[in-house]
């Protein structure tokens, strides 16, 4: 056939291959786009897609590999219009390993050249040493062999391969080999996969899952699943009114021009591999229950090996003599449970038109000419609604979002008047010599706020940062952006232990105290334009009760919170007062009657309190001088004991028949009458020491007196 004919047919046969690959692209891999997305506080987010499709086609996606098991462990695919899903193929993760243990030449385990060639036993090799001599043979096998090495010729460990060739079985120093070629060229072949599938390994970022549909006609369907999505995060910008009612109308209804104004923005980073196009979005304040599962690794169980069954032969058996016989999840739409309340209308993004006063007719030269009013006004309007999904509270943008791939975006979800008032936050702890300023916000919004830092202008002019933490519909928070220099605080600490009673509770004296702790708090406000309103706060000690003010205007777990008002050019000052009582016992027997004498000529316990300890203090003494009677006996018998010792010690070195061993027979004698009659005294003695204590322990035992 002539040459230019050949060509023309090959360019024919690639033209037709083109044209099926495309018409295949075009039938089977329908593009299934983002349509919702949801973003979590936990770190995940809920994607998903939609499309049409048309008769039988396979759906592909691309995912990262990281991503692989989070798609496995959560992905839902429905097909909306009565078609099937058949099968979510993707390719496996063999282990690296594994894969490359099946090549002819196993690169598994970074082997070294000896280990490599040792498992090629048997196989041709030619190797080219370093002085360019050629060797060649089958391997037989590796070793390791001392080689005499340095100046002193130390023995060290080299490898060597042993060949078989037509010489017969030679060794090869491996440390002296330039190269190695193999005979067979398969192995070759298969040393280079092996190489290919190491650099397929590091290079294998991204994966194909392919979703099969079967069906009938157009259909629609929708694909969901969760995978990892940096947390959104939240910032806020509050404006200060430029003025506010005076102090005693403070609780009555407030315009929006004398309300702060809160913008909040949601930042959200889009860094997946593909671009959002008009998606929908939501922010959820949830933080469900998220964990990886490795899923996409194969995992190959290890199974016991055990011996082939055998058939025994057949033996003679001798059987023995017979000698007896012997016979053990709520539905989420549980039936009476009321259906969420729909979010008030004040967490609708309006905000424009809620301030009082009219809009200039053009814009000042400096942002600092503006109002409060003007300057919320022409702030960026909110584009989310929010309401409870689930059982999470959730912001939904009002309109799709469009953001490219590896940006981000600041989205604009609250824009509106919210309850508040300026005060002064005042803790020694923190800042002794100034207060704070700060604001008291209550939530009106109907909305959650999430946790984030907060930018707070005073009218258009920034005044500081403060930072917030989770708000709920209608709870209170205070908010502190700055140290308040024209306000200056000191404090005075005094303290008072009383005594208040003494008096006996079953056997023991009860002695109540009562301590007093008075912090005071003075304020000096320098600022002659405006007065402060201050709250200051207290920390809360287990035990001890607020006795002045009568109750604080606001409490913590741990602080109270007292309010003062302090007006322009002037001082106030503010006690705080807190009582504990306490209370010790101690034992009746034990206590100091003069002490007891005190409290009573200081009206602190009563004569029947001090008759009572005198008396226990009588019968207390009556049992120490009967302990002491015994202990009196105890002792002389040790003195005649000893003393006896002596004398028989004596006796051993003197006659018999000598006036002194008579003597010391008489003096043993007169001390063992001694020594009887101790035993009857020492009985009594003890016997009058066990009346007197239960004559003491009956006493007190259930004595109580006021």
């Amino acid at each position: 056939m002539p040459t230019r004919a050949l060509a023309v047919r090959s360019l024919l046969v690639v033209a037709g291959l083109a044209a099926g690959v495309l018409a295949q692209d075009k039938t089977d891999d329908p593009r299934l786009p983002i349509t919702s997305l949801t973003l979590y506080r936990s770190g995940v987010g809920y994607f998903e897609r939609r499309a049409e499709v048309q008769g039988d086609q396979t759906v592909q996606l691309r995912f990262a590999t990281d991503q692989i098991n989070d798609i496995l462990k959560s992905m839902v695919v429905l097909d909306l219009s009565g078609g099937r899903v058949d099968a979510v193929n993707y390719g496996s993760k063999e282990s690296l390993d594994r894969r490359l243990s099946s090549f002819g030449v196993d690169l598994s385990g970074n082997p070294t050249l000896g280990a490599l060639l040792g498992g090629l036993r048997g196989s041709g090799v030619l190797f080219t040493l370093q002085d360019g001599t050629a060797v060649g043979g089958s391997i037989v096998g590796t070793e390791m062999r001392p080689v005499p090495m340095g100046e002193v010729n130390e023995p060290v460990e080299v490898p060597f391969i042993n060949i078989a060739g037509a010489e017969g079985i030679r060794s090869v120093n491996l440390t002296q080999v330039a190269s190695t070629r193999f005979d067979d060229p398969a192995l070759t072949r298969e040393l280079g996969k092996a190489l290919s599938a190491i650099a397929e390994h590091h290079a294998d970022r991204v994966k194909t899952v392919d979703i099969s549909l079967s069906g009938n006609g157009e259909r629609t369907v929708a694909v969901a699943y969760v995978h990892e999505m940096p947390m959104w995060k939240t910032s806020y910008r509050l404006v200060l009114p430029d003025a506010e009612k005076p102090r005693a109308a403070r609780d009555g209804g407030k315009p929006d021009g004398v309300r702060p104004f809160l913008q909040a923005w949601a930042i959200v980073e889009n860094t997946t591999d593909e671009d959002w196009h008009d998606v929908r979005l939501s922010l959820a304040a949830g933080r469900p229950v998220s964990f990886q599962m490795d899923l996409y690794q194969p995992l190959h169980v290890a199974r016991p090996t055990l011996p082939v069954p055998m058939v025994p032969g057949v033996i003679a058996r001798v059987y023995g003599e017979r000698v007896s016989s012997y016979r053990g999840d709520l539905d989420d739409a549980a039936p009476g449970r009321p259906a969420a309340a729909p979010p008030p209308e004040a967490a609708k993004s309006v905000a424009r038109g809620r301030f009082a006063g009219e809009k200039p007719e053009a814009l000042r030269q400096s942002l600092g000419d503006l109002s409060a009013v003007e300057f919320a006004e022409y702030s960026a309007q909110a584009r989310a609604t929010g309401g409870d999904v689930g059982e999470v509270f959730q912001y939904t943008l009002e309109n799709p979002v469009t953001l490219e791939r590896q940006r981000s975006a600041m989205l604009p979800i609250i824009a509106q008047p919210i309850d508040g008032r300026r005060v002064s936050i005042y803790n020694r702890s923190d800042t002794p010599e100034h207060p704070m300023r700060g604001v008291e916000l209550t939530n009106t919004t109907g909305l959650q706020l999430m946790p984030g830092p907060m930018s707070v202008f005073d009218g258009p002019a920034y005044a500081g940062d403060a930072q917030i933490g989770h708000v709920t519909t209608g709870d209170k928070r205070l908010l502190a952006y700055a140290v308040d220099l024209d306000v200056v605080a000191a404090t005075r600490d005094e303290s008072t232990n009383v005594l208040q009673s003494a008096r006996i509770v079953r056997g023991s004296v009860e002695v109540t105290t009562k301590q007093q702790a008075t912090i005071t708090y003075e304020f000096t406000n320098k600022d002659p334009k405006r007065g402060r309103t201050i709250l200051v706060e207290q920390p809360r000690s287990d035990g001890w009760d607020l006795k002045k003010p009568e109750k604080p205007s606001d409490q913590t777990a741990t602080l109270y919170r007292f309010e003062i008002e302090v007006d322009a050019g002037k001082g106030a000052s503010l006690p705080v007062v807190q009582e504990h009582v306490e209370r010790q016992y101690l034992a009746v027997g034990t206590f100091d009657l003069n002490t007891i004498l005190a409290y009573a000529r200081q009206g602190k316990a009563s004569q029947k309190v001090v008759d009572a300890v005198r008396e226990a203090a009588r019968l207390q003494a009556a049992h120490a001088d009967a302990v002491q009677a015994v202990a009196r006996l105890d002792q002389e018998r040790q003195t005649i004991d000893q003393d006896q010792a002596r004398i028989r010690q004596n006796m051993q070195s003197v006659s018999r028949d000598t006036e002194l061993y008579k003597r010391y027979t008489t003096k043993l004698s007169e001390q063992e009458t001694r020594l009887e009659q101790l035993v009857g005294e020492r009985a009594g003695a003890q016997a009058a020491a066990d009346a007197a204590k239960a004559a003491f322990d009956d006493y007190v035992r259930n004595l109580s007196v006021d």
